[in-house]
């Protein structure tokens, strides 16, 4: 007999299995002698009281052995098949990829980025020497910035798609099985790498085509649909053609240069709403004191023994714009974002035991399309224009290198300048200035009223030991590329298909993996093949 149990249980309980199949078997009254298994279905953390709390569904197997869990994912060999064209090989042309392969459709992806394994120097050389490669990068490669980037699993967008399945083929390729479980799954910069690599295989196996260190840098239409590209390779400078009318644009929210050429082509696209701000850094053990309740370090030390590295999520109003925290990291990293040399731009990741001494997180300004009128005159792209300059001014502020600008948070407020900063994880380092010469009057004074806010909602936030880190600018994409609600197809260009967070359509990996899959199935549903 199988049934499911809800269970609301201490840290402690739910940490041993033999206090946890006891607490069972009282709920469901069941006799010392029966004999059962569970499995975890779903597991958070209630910790919005003084008495932390477990919430557990599980689902109970009564005098029957379960059956281990089939993650395993179907694919055929395309081998010789018709083909569809994906730029970028982040989630989303990834998935689509993947999508195509069960439909017996040959995915050709084109990525400018290099292979997980080969961007690790060149991330190197962004933390030792400050040099950016503008094409291999924390954002361009294989995996897309996610890789890079903690590999947080979490969305709100249910009805995107299938979430569960997203997950699924994760596990397959070689995530933990505690994705389907933990309320705010993430899989760890340290992990997520060898999974995209075996994407990859997969996708090569089955006779799927990668071209890496390849650039789309021309579109030609014909009657108002898409009939060749011209890609560039980036190691011998030679250039070639591909026909195809089917082209999924999933090339993720920095690679400016394609709304650049898209606004060349006057193929439509417009500006949108985002946000930007700051990276704050907080000791790790001020967010668990807080969160968890802890009245002493002891207490947080022993509390961390039971549960994760704590975080937080915050959000206050001034004057009508959303000051809000983003991509929360635990026990994470503060890493240098830069697409290009002369420009400053930070995001944070976490490992998979999320075990840093630092919490970090993106608190940002929401902006809209009043904030970028300085541009108007660049149209679409106005958004993006607001951006750049945010950048340079943090690469100028910061020195000219990939020193970041940063200022304590107590002293940023008071309109202060820190005489001395704390440490930081951030590795090509932080120098102290006035924040508010680089981001500007609107963002800053904004950011002081919600960080004055958040300090009363979250006991010892308020501190000069966390600092600010500037500036986190790369929260979505400043331009939208609009397709059609039905067909996914441009608005006006058959056969193109913007995808993904690059598009405005996705915000993370699994909304853009999502994303990236429901595209491929509208070219699936066209019987073009």
């Amino acid at each position: 007999m199988q049934q499911e149990l809800r269970l609301s249980t201490s840290a402690a309980v739910a940490a041993n299995e033999q206090l946890l199949k006891e607490e069972i078997a009282d709920a469901l009254s069941l006799s010392p002698e029966k004999k059962f298994f569970f499995r975890l279905l779903k597991r958070s953390v209630d910790a919005r009281g003084r008495s932390i709390k477990i919430n557990l569904t599980l689902k109970i197997f009564i005098d029957e052995i379960p059956e281990e869990e089939d993650f395993s994912m179907f694919y055929k060999d395309v081998e010789g098949k018709q083909s569809a064209v994906i730029i970028g090989a982040g989630p989303a042309g990834l998935f689509a990829a993947l999508r195509f392969l069960e439909s017996g459709i040959k995915p050709i992806i084109i990525e400018r980025g290099k292979t997980v394994k080969d961007r690790r120097r060149d991330l190197a050389a962004i933390n030792k020497d400050h040099i950016v490669n503008p094409e291999s990068n924390y954002c361009f490669g294989e995996g897309g910035a996610g890789t890079y980037s903690d590999g947080k699993l979490y969305t709100r967008s249910n009805k995107r798609g299938d979430i569960n399945r997203i997950l699924r083929i994760f596990i397959f390729h070689g995530a933990s099985s505690e994705i389907m479980v933990d309320a705010h799954p993430h899989i760890g910069t340290n992990k997520l790498p060898g999974i995209i690599e075996k994407m990859r295989e997969t996708i090569l196996k089955h006779g799927g085509e990668i071209l890496f260190e390849h650039k789309l840098t021309d579109l030609e239409i014909e009657n108002k649909e898409i009939s060749v590209i011209e890609i560039l390779d980036l190691k011998n400078g030679e250039t070639k053609k591909i026909s195809t009318k089917n082209l999924i644009l999933a090339t993720g929210h920095s690679a400016r240069d394609i709304y650049e050429l898209l606004q060349k082509k006057n193929i439509f696209i417009e500006a949108k709403p985002f946000a930007m701000g700051v990276r704050i850094e907080h000791p790790q053990e001020i967010i668990d004191s807080a969160q968890y309740h802890c009245r002493t370090k002891e207490e947080t030390e022993k509390i961390r023994e039971l549960l994760p590295a704590s975080s937080y999520s915050m959000v206050h109003q001034v004057k009508g714009k959303g000051v809000y925290s983003f991509c929360m990291c635990p026990g994470g990293i503060i890493a240098p974002c830069a697409t290009a040399q002369q420009e400053v731009v930070t995001n944070g990741w976490s490992p998979s035991k999320r075990n840093n001494p630092y919490a970090n997180s993106g608190i940002v300004v929401g902006l809209d399309l009043n904030d970028f009128k300085k541009f108007e005159k660049e149209k679409a792209l106005s958004g993006l224009r607001f951006q750049q300059e945010l950048e340079k001014n943090a690469w100028i502020n910061g020195g000219k290198t990939q020193t970041a600008p940063a200022q304590r948070l107590v002293d940023f407020v008071n309109k202060k300048h820190s005489n001395s900063l704390p440490d930081c994880s951030y590795l090509p380092g932080i120098t102290s200035v006035q924040l508010q010469n680089v981001l500007g009057d609107l963002i800053a004074d904004s950011l002081r009223e919600g960080l004055k806010e958040f300090g009363k909602k979250m006991r010892g936030y308020y501190t000069n030991e966390a600092v600010l880190v500037g500036v986190e600018s790369r929260t979505s994409t400043p331009v939208r590329i609009p397709r059609d609600a039905e067909t996914c197809e441009h608005v006006e260009i058959k056969g193109l298909y913007p995808c993904g967070e690059g598009a405005g359509y996705a915000g993370g990996i699994v909304s853009a993996a999502m994303d990236g899959e429901r595209v491929a199935e509208k070219i699936i549903q066209k019987n073009l093949f």
